[in-house]
């Protein structure tokens, strides 16, 4: 039952499926913090509303998260670098799963040893 638990979980599809709902909650991330920490306070401060052009210039950016924001990138990225790790050592195990299982189904090739001591054999029967 472990051995078909493995299988199951091993299988490029469920793979495929974990790394993409990963990924997908990483940058449902850095899109909400983008919407919450960057575009609803520039949007809702009133100073943007100026007529004066000059005065937007010299507008802070106080009640602006660029800090959330960057760490919602960073952690994507993190979150990205350290999948493609995991999913390449899963492909190494799978294609080293898949050569042992080739050596094993090979039939066995008599050494050199081994035909010798056939022909010695043959001979002296002869």
């Amino acid at each position: 039952m472990l051995k078909d638990l493995k299988e199951f979980l091993l299988r490029g599809n469920v793979v495929d499926l974990a790394v993409g709902v990963i990924i997908a909650s990483a940058f449902g991330a850095i899109v909400t913090s983008l919407v919450n920490d960057i575009i609803t306070p520039l949007i809702l401060n009133p100073a943007l509303k100026a007529a004066n052009v000059e005065r937007i210039a010299e507008l802070s950016w106080n009640g602006v998260g660029y800090g959330s924001f960057l760490s919602a990138v960073i952690n994507f990225l993190v979150v990205g670098t350290v999948l493609f790790f995991v999913i390449k050592g899963i492909e190494k195990a799978q294609n080293l799963r898949k050569k042992e299982e080739v050596v094993e189904e090979a039939p066995a090739t008599p050494t050199e040893l081994e035909v010798l001591q056939e022909i010695k054999a043959l001979l002296e029967k002869k």
